[in-house]
């Protein structure tokens, strides 16, 4: 274990989300622990999409098993290697397909969640278009040409593309702004990029341009998003999507299919290479990949292109396919888990621990006791409550620690994603009666409003 302290902003975030039962957004690498060999084939992708190739992967883990955790550390892994990442979870409100706006929502709160690594909590896109815009002037004094020109000189590669015309006319526009001091059409020229014009006739008042980022052109205009970034200086764009769950839950069927031929689209072009500078990172759980009635699996086209290795059996791995399965968090790693927690939150100082090594051991144990081995494949519960176990140690240095951990209550966790709706939204079980939350994670299945989740919505994923 490394005496380096860790800095308190580090350690508060780390803390306080973990007291909450989310992820984490800074500090996240003090507490990875395993996941080597999963991390070093996304890091395969990265290298690939930093190259202006293409890739895509489904991250699948049971509830609870570390996939937004996983999905957060490739993402800051991203960041490192000059990518700009943008992400988001998938909910009622933002899906991948729609006639009613819901995927242009998509591709709104991808585009406020922007990050570079100078920028990493995100709302990175105007200085995205900034550092474009600034090394366009560059070129044209080096030239000895204008500005606009050089600008569209740049851009001309995207007009081959879908929407890659007016996509160019915006970016002109805000130049124009910059050159001329007009901040308004700065203002409006960003709306158009991150997808905020419901209508084309404002559109077209606002910055002379014909069309806007809608239901319908949602991936196109990340293809161009993904080419302008390397054209700002950038390797390439990462895209991470969580809770794909949500469409699994969708219950008419065509809105459910036409979600799923959006991800056979985006599939094939990453495949074939067709999205230079473009990576895909999918979570979800084992339901909603392999359920034949519902899942991706559902699907033909999808089943046959996701289904995986039957050479990877009897211990046997093969990471190079586009599903990467996250295993369960073994009792091994899961001590040292704690070892790191430990360390966290004490600063980085070994003479601050306010458990010594039994004491985890007493924990694990009693853990194992009260729950089995769910507290470890499955462990946000009990990360919350080690937490929380600290918490009540540094505010009371005359407790002993055995009289505390014997008080420890575990509950099994419910996993409300595990019961699938019917055709018609209601849930399949024989017994609906008892009354549940109407909101929140814990609602009943069908009345449950999934734009409450969090973007740490999944944590538990202290394994890496």
């Amino acid at each position: 274990m490394t005496d380096s302290r860790i800095r308190p902003r580090e350690r508060d975030a780390v803390i306080q989300s973990l007291r909450a039962g989310v992820v984490p957004r800074a500090g996240q690498h003090h507490i990875q622990v395993g996941r080597k060999a999963e991390v070093e084939a996304l890091l395969t992708d990265l290298d690939r999409v930093s190259d202006g190739g293409s890739s895509l992967r489904f991250v699948i883990g049971e509830y609870g098993s570390g996939k937004t955790f996983f999905l957060n550390l490739v993402r800051a892994i991203g960041l490192q290697k000059r990518l700009v990442t943008v992400h988001a979870d998938l909910n009622p409100d933002r899906r991948l397909h729609a006639s009613g706006g819901q995927a242009r929502g998509l591709y709104a709160e991808l585009m406020r969640n922007m990050a570079t690594r100078a920028k990493a909590e995100g709302g990175a896109l105007p200085s995205v278009v900034e550092r474009f815009v600034s090394q366009a002037l560059g070129t044209a004094r080096d030239q000895g040409t204008s500005a606009e020109n050089v600008i569209h000189e740049r851009l001309a590669e995207l007009c081959e593309l879908t929407g890659g015309y007016d996509f160019a006319e915006v970016i002109a526009c805000y130049w124009r702004g910059h050159d001329g001091g007009d901040e308004n059409l700065k203002h409006n020229a960003l709306r158009w990029l991150r997808g905020e014009f419901a209508t084309r006739t404002d559109a077209r008042a606002a910055l002379g341009v014909r069309t806007i980022i809608d239901d319908s052109t949602f991936y196109d205009h990340l293809k161009l998003m993904a080419r302008f970034t390397r054209q700002a200086g950038f390797t390439g764009l990462l895209v991470s999507l969580d809770e794909l769950v949500n469409l699994y839950k969708i219950a008419n069927t065509q809105a459910r299919t036409a979600n799923y031929e959006q991800i056979l689209r985006i599939l094939n072009d990453t495949l074939q290479g067709a999205a230079g500078g473009l990576g895909f990172l999918l979570g979800g759980t084992p339901e909603f990949l392999t359920d034949t009635r519902r899942g991706l699996y559902s699907y033909a086209a999808l089943q046959s292109r996701l289904e995986e290795n039957t050479y990877a059996a009897h211990g046997l791995v093969d990471l190079s396919g586009p599903v990467l399965r996250l295993s369960s968090l073994s009792a091994e790693d899961f001590y040292v888990l704690l070892t790191k927690l430990r360390h966290v939150y004490a600063s980085g100082d070994p003479a601050g621990y306010l458990l010594p090594d039994e004491a985890l051991e007493a924990f694990m144990s009693h853990c194992s006791s009260r729950i089995g081995d769910a507290y470890f494949r499955t462990p946000r519960t009990t990360i919350t409550q080690f937490v929380n176990l600290l918490a009540v140690l540094e505010q009371n240095p005359h407790v002993d620690w055995r009289q505390l951990i014997g008080a420890v209550t575990l509950p099994r966790e419910a996993n409300p994603d595990l019961l699938p709706l019917d055709e018609d939204g209601i849930p399949e079980a024989d017994d609906v009666t008892t009354p549940w939350p109407a909101q929140g994670r814990g609602a009943h299945p069908a009345t449950r409003d999934f734009a409450g989740s969090t973007p740490g919505d999944d944590l538990a994923d202290f394994r890496l």
